[in-house]
């Protein structure tokens, strides 16, 4: 079962990615992706259309979302996988964490009007499909479009990280909240790229600990942000904690991501993915 081309983690333009999930489907498909799910931020209001579009193009499909929340004061993702997604407390619970999207826009655009960067917010709307969950991935698109930087990634380095003028940061939900809407809507919850946080050796084993202890089941171990050696090592922590091991591409944008829909390396054979826990909830 680890012999499976599943790309459990990608974005459409319901939140920071380019793509309608239609055309996602397609590309998933087209790259041999035979599991497939559609992780927007905060947000599952593009679930039955990706359902729908995975059936379309002869892929297995499990709904998806990815949960910002706060933990030791960064910003940590959490995906789910395989939840109900007309489930009450889910919707509630995202409506709640996307709220404090606008505001913080609004304070990065002044922020980068301060070093010179006019009209920020109003081009960085030009690149959101809903309002709502306006992003610094937003922002970063208008910023290549007007030139001020070469691509995405110089806009994070230069403007949008901490100590840089458009960074503000943001308190989403708990660690806690995430993992129960998750897991009360029937879904798995999973830590999403691990590596990407800049935790010390005790506050990633504080993350991995607190998140077993609220239910959590999960962690993606081949993404596309993870070099061959973090395979190993999150393999490892997979073992460590008895967590199934995800696997996703975190897909974005033809433009801009380095790793294609479908274009990773299989699981660890030793590890259980993810999909084996969510087998009746594969459609």
């Amino acid at each position: 079962m680890s012999i499976l081309n599943a790309d459990l983690h990608c974005h459409s333009v319901v939140s920071d990615g380019t793509l309608v999930p239609e055309d996602l489907a397609a590309r998933a498909a087209a790259n041999g992706v035979e599991l497939w799910a559609l992780t927007d931020h905060d947000e599952i209001g593009g679930q039955h259309r990706a359902a729908a579009a995975a059936r379309a193009n002869g892929m297995k499909y499990l709904t998806g979302t990815e949960i910002s929340v706060t933990f030791a004061g960064e910003t940590v993702h959490i995906v789910g996988l395989g939840f109900d997604p007309d489930d009450e407390d889910m919707q509630r619970g995202l409506v709640r964490t996307r709220g404090g999207r606008g505001a913080r826009a609004l304070e990065i655009a002044e922020g980068l009007a301060k070093v010179g960067i006019q009209g920020a917010y109003e081009g960085a709307l030009k690149y959101v499909g809903n309002p709502e969950l306006i992003s610094r991935t937003h922002f970063g698109r208008y910023l290549v479009e007007a030139g001020v930087c070469k691509d995405t990634n110089e806009v994070f380095r230069h403007y949008l990280t901490d100590g840089k003028p458009g960074f503000v940061p943001h308190r989403w939900a708990s660690l806690g909240d995430a993992v129960r809407w998750i897991a009360d809507a029937g879904g798995l919850a999973v830590i999403a790229h691990p590596a990407r946080y800049k935790f010390t050796a005790n506050e990633e084993y504080a993350l991995f600990s607190e998140f077993k202890a609220h239910g959590g089941r999960g962690v993606e171990v081949v993404t596309g942000s993870h070099t061959p050696a973090e395979y190993v090592k999150y393999a490892d922590v997979a073992k460590e904690f008895g967590l199934a091991a995800s696997r996703g591409s975190d897909f974005h944008s033809p433009d801009e991501s380095h790793t294609d829909l479908g274009q990773l390396p299989y699981l660890p054979g030793e590890l259980t993915p993810v999909w084996e826990l969510l087998a009746d909830r594969i459609r």
